[in-house]
């Protein structure tokens, strides 16, 4: 017998980590290859899991609410046909060797994620009082996970900020140097502290944070960390197309069974834009800026306690109708718990309907990794001034524009808004097809 890691599965683009909500099987359990074993949030889908083996679960490694990245062992199956002399007992699930320990530094090159902390991380370091700067993480990246912390505590050599100046001391001058000049872990460590400093006072409601909240927080964190945002904001005048889209709405749902909304209109106009200014449909990739080929439309659909954001592939060859139809699909699934991460892959623009709610004006954080998020507020009567000179009340709209200033400029994102508001004003029963 045979005992395989499973290990916490990558659903979705750009996911990085999930969060355990519920497990589906216990200690002893019999499974089946492609049996769901787990049921884990991201911040961009809820999923159930499949087992990779058929056997018997030997441990779950996480807990139920335990935030991992991508990579790291969720649990362990017991598998038939391997070696006669392996079992459970040779895992290496008691507190790691000195020997270990000290080879771990040397082992563990690649240290890219080594500051970026899970939840479950961070909580367990503040409350044992551990300086996280000091721990070699055995995760992807080198990146910190709970077990890490755990054999720390176990070991009771807890490293806290406290003891670093005697570490640094011992260091070669020169690293040293180098070490005082690390402040990537800073404004994220200072932030601890005064979220913990909040108590409940009497009559106060204590919401718990659910992992998905969880995941939510984490990448609109990240987002907001390492793309500088900058801001722009487009008035479109809708008169023509509220007036096209009402005259045919009870024609096309009697003819089609779903509802034609006016945030179809809106998609479709700016997939439209993205094709002829692509720019606008790129990624910061660190040493290079990705343009990508697909435009693939993410949209925001809210339940009452998260958000998800499917996606539209290839909405600029779909017609008004097909955009129609996906939103409404999608946002069906999303309701009822029935999305796939199949479905929140491959995004590489968001469109984000805020006017359905009564918005005018917004500042969208943008869907990491892309490069730009659109906020269609709602469509509201206003007195306008036209070239006549005359005044008169027309359906205007704001379309608010956040960007990451990595990858784009103001200029490109002026010309591709000018050309949104193009194609949405000169949309009308005369112009347009919805089919």
């Amino acid at each position: 017998m045979a005992v395989e890691q499973m290990t916490m599965p990558q659903l979705g683009e750009s996911v990085t980590e999930g969060t355990i909500s519920k497990w589906l099987v216990s200690v002893g359990d019999t499974v089946n290859k492609y049996d769901p074993i787990a049921e884990v949030m991201t911040d961009k889908v809820n999923a159930e899991v499949p087992s990779s083996f058929t056997g018997v679960i030997k441990e779950l490694v996480a807990d139920e609410g335990d935030t991992l990245a991508v990579g790291e062992i969720i649990c362990k199956v017991e598998v038939g046909g391997g070696s006669e002399g392996y079992s459970a007992e040779n895992e290496p699930v008691t507190p790691a060797s000195e020997e270990t320990i000290k080879e771990q530094p040397e082992q563990q090159t690649d240290q890219s994620n080594k500051k970026r902390y899970s939840p479950a991380v961070l909580r367990l370091a503040q409350e044992n009082d551990i300086d996280l700067e000091q721990v070699t993480g055995s995760g992807a990246g080198g990146r910190i996970t709970r077990k890490d912390l755990q054999q720390i505590i176990e070991s009771g050599n807890i490293p806290s900020s406290g003891n670093r100046g005697n570490a640094a001391v011992q260091e070669a001058p020169a690293k040293a140097e180098a070490k005082q000049n690390v402040p990537a872990a800073a404004p994220q460590k200072a932030a601890q502290p005064a979220a913990a400093s909040v108590s409940a006072q009497p009559g106060d409601i204590e919401i718990p944070v659910t992992g998905i909240r969880k995941a939510i927080a984490s990448n609109m964190l990240r987002s907001k960390h390492e793309a500088p945002h900058a801001w722009t904001m487009i008035e479109v005048d809708t008169t023509n197309l509220v007036e096209y889209r009402n005259s045919i709405k009870n024609e096309f749902k009697q003819k089609e069974g779903f509802n034609l909304t006016f945030f179809a209109f809106f998609v479709k106009a700016v997939a439209q834009a993205l094709k002829e200014f692509p720019q606008i449909n790129s990624m910061w990739a660190g040493e290079s800026i990705i343009q990508k080929k697909d435009i693939n439309i993410s949209i925001a659909v809210a339940t009452d306690d998260a958000l998800f954001v499917p996606v539209i592939k290839h909405a600029d060859e779909k017609t008004i109708k097909g955009i129609a139809r996906e939103i409404s699909e999608l946002a069906g699934k999303v309701r009822a718990g029935k999305l796939t991460a199949d479905e929140m892959k491959g995004g590489t623009f968001t469109v984000n309907n805020t006017g359905s709610f009564g918005s005018v004006q917004s500042m969208g954080i943008i869907n990491y990794p892309q490069a730009a998020i659109l906020q269609v507020e709602s469509i509201v009567k206003r007195p306008v001034v036209m070239n006549n000179g005359m005044i008169a009340v027309r359906d205007m709209v704001n379309l608010c524009m956040s960007l990451d200033h990595r990858v784009l400029d103001g200029l490109v994102c002026g010309r591709f808004l000018a050309r949104v508001k193009e194609i949405l004003e000169n949309t009308s029963k005369d112009t347009t097809s919805v089919y």
